[in-house]
């Protein structure tokens, strides 16, 4: 028998959104030097075991990235932790001596820029998300409905506001609240087809006093720990609904529940079209590699 021929994927590990390491939201990131499977990029996120985990390969030796994205379930077509991580990464790894530099990523369905900046030792990066898409308000007959599923009241909601559904690349369910964040969880069955029913693809509750926020996969099983796709939308509604200024850095907090607190940054300008940036600090924490026979990737 022959001797197996191993492929060697370097990976590294950081936390996103936050200061601290050992916080914020983990991401594990492999920049390839060939492409490998859709099939052997899920079976490599599963083995990881990190919220997400990003898979580049570089475009022509420019700062423009080829760029997949998966959680331990699926490929998403957008997120806002892993761009930011893999962007203040790429900006170690490869222009260590600049203050600031600029980075693509190509994803299956739309090119994100991103600027990252090191100064000090403190890593951080800026994507652009684009300009948000407001949805008309969701009617009130539908609010008990999703209020149950959610484990929620209708005093929990905030006078005055409505659920509304915004998307700078993924639709969210805004839904504002005075109180109840510390007990919501998605305790009804089949909420994703709930969430389709009024055009959303996932739910973002925000606490509008706290600015605190809470999100999970639409089983309720897994919740995340800070969403740059949904801190987009949840600030255009803060601007759209006179709840916070446009030109004005808006501080987003979630991760709480899960003892690792974030910190997401949202920069929202405009009046009429609202065009969202959404920042955060990384904490490069560690790396390694696999090694894998090639039938695994092919």
């Amino acid at each position: 028998m022959g001797k197996l021929e191993l492929r060697t994927l370097p990976f590294v590990l950081v936390d996103v959104f936050t200061s601290e390491p050992l916080s914020g939201n983990g991401l594990s990131i492999f920049l390839l030097d060939k492409p490998i499977s859709t099939q052997g990029m899920q079976r490599i996120t599963q083995e990881m075991r990190q919220f997400e985990s990003i898979f580049l390969q570089r475009i022509d030796d420019s700062n423009r990235f080829d760029t997949r994205i998966f959680t331990m379930e699926e490929e998403l077509p957008f997120a806002g932790h892993p761009i930011i991580g893999a962007a203040a990464y790429l900006h170690q790894a490869l222009t260590p001596r600049h203050t600031h530099a600029e980075f693509e990523f190509v994803t299956p369905k739309r090119v994100i820029h991103t600027s990252t900046s090191c100064a000090d030792g403190v890593l951080k990066a800026q994507m652009d998300q684009g300009e948000a898409e407001i949805h008309a308000a969701v009617p009130r007959e539908r609010y008990y409905a999703l209020l149950e599923a959610l484990n929620l009241l209708t005093t929990d909601m905030a006078p005055g506001l409505p659920m509304q559904v915004i998307s700078t690349g993924l639709r969210y369910l805004i839904v504002p609240l005075q109180s109840g964040l510390e007990r919501a969880a998605i305790v009804g069955k089949q909420f994703g087809n709930l969430l389709a029913s009024i055009g959303a693809q996932f739910v973002y509750l925000l606490d509008i006093n706290t600015r605190e926020g809470r999100t999970w996969d639409n089983d309720g099983r897994v919740e995340d720990i800070a969403t740059g796709s949904a801190a987009g939308p949840a600030a255009a509604y803060l601007v759209k609904h006179g709840l916070a200024h446009s030109d004005q850095t808006i501080i987003l907090k979630q991760g709480r529940f899960l003892g690792r607190s974030s910190e997401l940054l949202v920069d929202v300008s405009g009046n009429t079209s609202l065009k969202v940036k959404v920042s955060g600090q990384v904490c490069i924490i560690g790396g390694g590699s696999l090694n894998l026979p090639e039938r695994y990737l092919a």
